[in-house]
C-alpha cells in the first residue's frame, strides 16, 4: 500500500501550470514544510520540505485558495521518478501525487495570515484556561442530546 498523511504549511504559493490539449488539466505544484515531532539536535525545531503535485480539480482549488504561510493537510501516494538535466546528469525525484487536500486550520488560527474564504465572518470559540470550549449559558435546549 502507498498512502501518505501529512500536515503542514506552505512555503511558498503553489506553482499552477496547464496541460496542452482540448482537455486542458490544471497542474499544482507545492512545497509543504512538516514538522518533525522529534529531533536530536534539542532545542531546534527541525521540518522537512516534500513536494506535492495536484492535478485537475485538485490542482485548481489549490490556484484558487491555496497560498504562502497556510496550513494544510494532504493525502496522496509517493510518486519516484527520474530525468536528465542539460549537463547529463541523471536527477532523481520523489513528488506526493495529491488525491485529497484540505485546510488544517481557521483562517484567524497561527501566522497564516488571512487564509480563509471572504465574507466568513462567523466567531471563532474561545479556550477557556483548561484548554475547553467555554459554552454560552441558556443553549441547553438547542443541544441535539440530554
Amino acid at each position: 500500500m502507498n498512502k501518505v498523511i501529512l500536515m503542514g504549511r506552505l512555503t511558498r504559493d503553489p506553482e499552477v501550470r496547464y496541460s496542452q490539449g482540448e482537455n486542458a488539466m490544471a497542474i499544482a505544484r507545492y512545497t509543504l514544510a512538516v514538522d518533525r515531532r522529534f529531533n536530536r539536535s534539542g532545542d531546534e525545531n527541525t521540518a522537512d520540505f516534500i513536494n506535492c503535485v495536484a492535478f485537475g480539480k485538485a490542482g485548481e482549488f489549490a490556484e484558487k485558495y491555496f497560498h504562502k504561510g497556510i496550513k494544510i493537510a494532504v493525502t496522496g501516494r509517493i510518486q519516484t521518478g527520474s530525468y536528465t538535466n542539460k549537463d547529463g546528469v541523471k536527477i532523481y525525484t520523489t513528488d506526493v501525487v495529491v488525491e485529497e487536500q484540505e485546510f488544517a486550520e481557521s483562517k484567524n488560527s497561527g501566522s497564516a495570515g488571512d487564509g480563509g474564504f471572504a465574507g466568513d465572518s462567523r466567531p471563532e470559540p474561545v479556550a477557556a484556561g483548561d484548554g475547553f470550549m467555554n459554552i454560552p449559558d441558556g443553549i441547553d435546549e438547542e443541544l441535539p442530546f440530554n
